[in-house]
């Protein structure tokens, strides 16, 4: 069963740090989600894990749609 990302908290530097999963109340780690998006158990999500350069992290699914961004829901748009 996958489910869906559906809200985002960011720090003071504007760095995701938080997502919200549907069906739960609480916010869920980055790094624990950014593991079930590895696992397959995130549909709109997943993790990028580059080899040099930037820090791993989670993005949601590339669409046309700019109200369903981790940045969009934490605020930082």
């Amino acid at each position: 069963m996958t489910r869906k990302v559906v809200d985002a908290r960011a720090n003071e530097k504007g760095n995701i740090t938080h997502v919200r999963i549907e069906g739960n109340q609480r916010f869920t780690s980055v790094e624990k989600a950014m593991s079930m998006a590895d696992r397959g158990e995130l549909s709109n999500a997943h993790s990028v894990r580059p080899t040099s350069g930037t820090k791993p992290h989670l993005r949601t699914n590339p669409d046309a749609k700019g109200n369903n961004n981790l940045d969009y829901w934490a605020g930082d748009n």
